[in-house]
C-alpha cells in the first residue's frame, strides 16, 4: 500500500506526491497535470485528512499508486456515464491498461523495479473487469466521489477553524484589554504606596521641626514671625501632598469601579452563561481559574486602598489643622472602597457545580430523599480565609404567594466552612455532597443568600424525570434572566437555531457526536414542512413538551436519546447511523444505490426504536425499498443491532437464506463497517442464537405459508404492519414474545413527528405550530454565605395543574 507522505518516487518503494511532474508525450501532458486538482489538494491535506486518505485505499480495487500516477487521466474521464454505458466503460479500461504499460516503461527507463513489479500486479488485477467494465467504472466513481468527500470535511474544519479563530481572537482580545486594566491598576496601587510614603515623610519633617520649634523659647516677634513663613510653606506643601494623595485615590477607585463592572457584568455574566448552556450538553469551558485571577487581584487592590486610608487616619491624628482634606474627603472615599469589596465579594461567591443527583437524568433535576450535590466557590482567593467563612444551603426563604406553592427544607450537612482543601487548584470551594431534600409542612423564618442556583425541578417520582429534564433544557435555551420567576406564565418560544442547537447538544453529551446538517434540516421540516430557510421559524414550548401527550415531541427524542446512550453510542459515534431521515428522502437515497445497499434510521413512530430499510430489484427489475420493524430496547436487551444485522435472514423461494443487508449506505461494506462489534462466537455457537432462531429469520411469498410480514414496502405513516405485495413473513418456532407476529390490522401508534402521513405518503406533511401551554414550577435553593447580604431569588412558580414536581 502507498504512503501519502513525500516529495519525489524512491526506488525503495517510497510514495511521494509532487505538484507536478515531468513526462514524454505519451505520459501524462502538462494540461493534464493542470486538471489533477483534486489529487493534489488531497495529497496536501493536514496529516489526519491524507490518514483517512490511506485508509481509502487499503485495498486493491484502485490502488492509491495507479491513482497518483494516473491522477489526471483519471479526474477528467466521465466514470459515472460509463457505470452505465458499456462501451465507454470498454473504451476506458482498454485506455486504463494501455496507461499502466506506459507507466511500466518509464520505471524500467528509471530502473525502479518495485514499481515496475507492483504495476505489472496491479494491471493483472485489473484485467479481472474485462468481461464487467462498468463495474471498474463504479468503483473508481466511488473512490472519486469518497475523496470528494474528505475534502468537503477538510474545507468545513477550515471554515469552522476560521469562525473559531474570529472568535476566539475577540475574546483575547477582551481578555487583553482587561489584563492591561488590571496591569495598570495595579501599577497605580504602587505609585500611591509611594505617594503615600513621601506622604509620610514630609509630614514627619514637618512635625519633627514644628514640635522643636514649640519646645524652643523665642521671645524675638521677628524671628518668630520669619519661622511661621516658613512652616506655613512647609503646610501648605503637605497639604497639596495631601490633596494629590485623595486625587490619585479617588482615580483608582474609579478605575477600580470600571473594572468590577466588566468582571461583573460582563466576565461573570458569560461565565454564568456558559454554565447554563453547559448544563443542558453544550460543549463549553466554565473553568474558573481565569476569574478567580481577576477578581482575586482586583479585591488585592482594594485590600490595599482600605491600608491607605487607615494610614491616612493615623497621618491626620499626629497632625491636623484647619480645612484639612482628609478629614473632608476621606470618609467619601473609606464608603466608597467598602462598597466596591462589599460588591466583588458578593459577586465573586458562585455556584460552581450546579445541583445533580448522581443517577440524575441531568444537572437541575433533584428527587425527594434522593442524594445530590452542589459545590460553591469564592472567586477571591485568600488563604488567610482559609476555614474562616461558612456556607450554608437552604430553599429559598421568600414564598411567593402563588396558589400550589411548594416548599422543601434540606437536609444533611447543610453547613460547612469554605476551604482550599476541597479544590484541585487552592480555590476557596464548599462541596456539599450529601444533601437530601423534604417536603417542609410549615413555614420557617426569612434571611437572606449570597448565591442561587440555576433553576431546578423537584421531582418525586423517578417517571417525572423526562419532562422535568424538558423544562430545564426549555428554560436553560432560552432564558438569560435565571430569576425570572415568570417565565413559563408566558412561556417564549425558541427560535430554530437555539432549537437544533439544543437538540445537537443533547447527542453530543450522550454519545459524542452532535447531529449533522441534514439531520438538523429533516427535522426542521417535520416540524415546519418544506421551506428553504428555517432561521426564523420558531418552536412553541407546547410542540415540545405538551401537544400529543404522553407522545411529545420531547417524549419521542428522548427516547431516541436514551436508547442510543444505552445501546448504539458507538456506531452513532463513528457516523454508522443515519438516525433522522423521512420516509420519502429513504427511498430516494436507497434507490440510487445498488442492491442490498441499507441504512439505519430511527423509528417515526415507535417511541426509541430504530429500524433499517434497504433496497433489493423487484422482479420487474425496480428498485424496491423495503423496511423492517422497528427494534426497540427489548430487543436490543437481547441482541446487539450488529448481531441483528450480521444475523438478518430472509427464507427465499427453495427455502434458501440470504441476508439482504450487504452495503451500509452509501456504498460501505457491512464486515467493513460493523464485524469489529461481532461476537467472536458465530452460528450455533454464537450467545445470541435463541434470538437468532426465533426472531431474525423470514420467509418470501413464493413459499406457501400464510402469515404477515414484519416488513413493510413504501408504508405511508411510520413502519405499519401492512400486508405488502413481494414478501410476508413468519417467525421459525412459535415464541408468544416474537415482536414481529402481529395482526393484520395492527399499526404502529401515530408518529408524534407526523401530522398526518396518511394523507401524503412520500412527502414531509408539516406539523402545526401553535398555542403555548405554561409549565410552571415553585422554589429556588440558595447557598448562603457568611460575607455580603444578597436579595433576590430565583425560583419558579407552581401550576396548580402540574404534578411533576416543583424547581428551584
Amino acid at each position: 500500500m502507498a504512503s501519502v507522505d513525500g516529495c519525489r518516487d524512491d526506488p525503495g518503494g517510497t510514495r511521494n506526491y509532487p505538484m507536478k511532474r515531468q513526462g514524454s508525450s505519451k505520459d501524462i501532458s502538462e494540461r493534464t497535470l493542470l486538471k489533477m486538482a483534486q489529487w493534489n489538494r488531497l495529497c496536501n491535506l493536514p496529516a489526519v485528512y491524507r490518514q483517512q486518505l490511506d485508509e481509502l485505499y487499503d485495498k486493491d480495487v484502485l490502488p492509491m499508486e495507479v491513482r497518483h500516477y494516473l491522477a489526471g487521466w483519471i479526474e477528467e474521464q466521465e466514470w459515472k456515464r460509463a457505470a452505465q454505458d458499456y462501451d465507454l466503460a470498454m473504451v476506458l479500461y482498454q485506455v486504463l491498461l494501455g496507461n499502466l504499460d506506459i507507466q511500466h516503461s518509464r520505471f524500467v527507463h528509471n530502473v525502479a523495479f518495485l514499481q515496475r513489479h507492483n504495476i505489472r500486479r496491479y494491471k493483472q488485477n485489473f484485467q479481472m473487469y474485462e468481461d464487467d467494465p462498468c463495474v471498474l467504472a463504479s468503483n473508481i466513481l466511488w473512490y472519486l466521489e469518497k475523496e470528494k468527500e474528505i475534502l468537503q470535511n477538510a474545507d468545513l474544519t477550515d471554515q469552522v477553524h476560521v469562525l473559531q479563530i474570529e472568535q476566539e481572537a475577540m475574546e483575547i482580545s477582551s481578555q487583553q484589554d482587561l489584563e492591561r486594566k488590571l496591569i495598570g491598576l495595579q501599577n497605580e496601587v504602587q505609585c500611591i504606596k509611594h505617594a503615600m510614603s513621601c506622604l509620610e515623610e514630609q509630614q514627619d519633617e514637618f512635625d519633627f521641626k514644628y514640635q522643636t520649634f514649640k519646645m524652643e523659647v523665642v521671645t524675638d516677634e521677628a524671628v518668630k514671625n520669619e519661622q511661621n513663613k516658613i512652616f506655613q510653606v512647609l503646610i501648605n506643601r503637605l497639604n497639596e501632598c495631601r490633596k494629590g494623595v485623595l486625587v490619585d485615590l479617588r482615580k483608582h477607585l474609579d478605575k477600580t469601579e470600571e473594572l468590577i463592572n466588566l468582571l461583573v457584568k460582563k466576565e461573570l455574566v458569560e461565565w454564568q452563561r456558559r454554565q447554563q448552556r453547559a448544563c443542558i450538553g453544550a460543549p463549553v469551558s466554565v473553568c474558573l481559574e481565569q476569574l478567580e485571577k481577576w477578581f482575586t487581584r482586583v479585591a488585592v487592590c482594594l485590600f490595599q486602598v482600605r491600608d491607605f486610608l487607615d494610614k491616612l487616619d493615623e497621618l491626620v491624628g499626629k497632625v491636623s489643622y484647619a480645612n484639612d482634606p482628609i478629614k473632608i474627603k476621606k470618609p467619601a472615599l473609606q464608603q466608597k472602597t467598602d462598597k466596591l469589596l462589599h460588591d466583588l465579594l458578593k459577586s465573586s461567591f458562585v455556584v460552581e457545580s450546579q445541583p445533580s443527583m448522581p443517577q440524575g437524568k441531568g444537572a437541575l433535576v433533584l428527587r425527594t430523599n434522593v442524594q445530590f450535590s452542589v459545590k460553591t466557590r469564592l472567586l477571591v482567593k485568600f488563604p488567610e480565609l482559609n476555614h474562616s467563612m461558612t456556607v450554608k444551603v437552604f430553599m429559598d426563604r421568600e414564598v411567593p404567594q402563588i396558589k400550589g406553592y411548594r416548599r422543601f427544607n434540606v437536609l444533611g450537612t447543610v453547613t460547612k466552612a469554605l476551604n482550599m482543601v476541597e479544590s484541585q487548584n487552592g480555590g476557596m470551594v464548599a462541596d456539599f455532597r450529601h444533601l437530601t431534600l423534604k417536603e417542609q409542612k410549615s413555614s420557617g423564618g426569612k434571611g437572606s443568600s449570597d448565591a442561587s442556583s440555576l433553576p431546578v425541578v423537584i421531582i418525586s417520582n423517578s417517571s417525572q424525570q423526562q419532562s422535568a429534564w424538558a423544562s430545564i433544557l426549555w428554560f436553560n435555551m432560552i432564558s438569560q434572566d435565571t430569576k425570572d420567576v415568570m417565565f413559563f406564565t408566558n412561556c417564549p418560544a425558541a427560535t430554530w437555531p437555539q432549537f437544533a442547537e439544543m437538540l445537537s447538544w443533547q447527542f453530543l453529551a450522550a454519545a459524542k457526536r452532535g447531529l449533522t446538517e441534514d439531520q438538523q434540516q429533516m427535522i426542521a421540516r417535520k416540524l415546519f414542512g418544506i421551506k428553504q430557510d428555517y432561521d426564523n421559524c420558531n418552536v412553541a414550548w407546547s410542540k415540545f413538551s405538551k401537544e400529543n401527550s404522553p407522545d411529545t415531541f420531547w417524549v419521542w427524542f428522548d427516547g431516541i436519546l436514551v436508547m442510543v446512550k444505552t445501546f448504539l453510542e458507538d456506531l452513532w459515534r463513528e457516523g454508522h447511523i443515519m438516525g433522522f431521515v423521512s420516509k420519502g428522502k429513504e427511498k430516494l437515497l436507497l434507490k440510487k444505490k445498488q442492491s442490498g445497499t441499507f441504512l439505519l434510521r430511527f423509528s417515526e413512530s415507535v417511541i426509541g426504536g430504530i429500524t433499517f430499510s434497504w433496497v433489493e430489484t423487484s422482479l420487474n427489475g425496480e428498485p424496491d425499498v423495503k423496511t423492517v420493524q422497528p427494534f426497540t430496547k427489548v430487543d436490543l436487551m437481547q441482541i446487539p443491532l450488529v448481531e441483528i444485522i450480521r444475523n438478518f435472514q430472509i427464507l427465499e423461494a427453495g427455502n434458501i437464506p440470504v441476508n439482504p443487508l450487504v452495503y451500509l449506505y452509501p456504498n460501505t461494506s457491512k464486515e467493513e463497517a460493523f464485524a469489529k462489534y461481532y461476537s467472536e462466537e458465530s452460528g450455533d455457537k454464537s450467545p445470541y442464537i435463541k434470538y437468532i432462531k426465533t426472531k431474525l429469520v423470514f420467509v418470501s411469498k413464493e413459499n406457501t405459508l400464510e402469515a404477515v410480514s414484519p416488513m413493510s414496502s413504501d408504508v405511508a405513516q411510520g413502519e405499519g404492519l401492512e400486508p405488502i405485495t413481494g414478501l410476508c413473513g413468519e417467525v421459525v418456532g412459535q415464541d408468544e414474545d416474537c415482536p414481529f407476529v402481529c395482526s393484520s390490522v395492527e399499526t404502529f401508534p401515530h408518529a408524534p413527528m407526523l401530522c398526518d402521513s396518511t394523507l401524503c405518503p412520500d412527502e414531509d406533511f408539516p406539523m402545526c405550530l401553535s398555542g403555548t401551554d405554561p409549565f410552571l414550577y415553585d422554589d429556588s435553593l440558595t447557598v448562603d454565605s457568611v460575607l455580603p447580604e444578597l436579595s433576590g431569588f430565583q425560583e419558579f412558580i407552581s401550576s396548580p395543574t402540574q404534578t411533576c414536581g416543583s424547581t428551584f
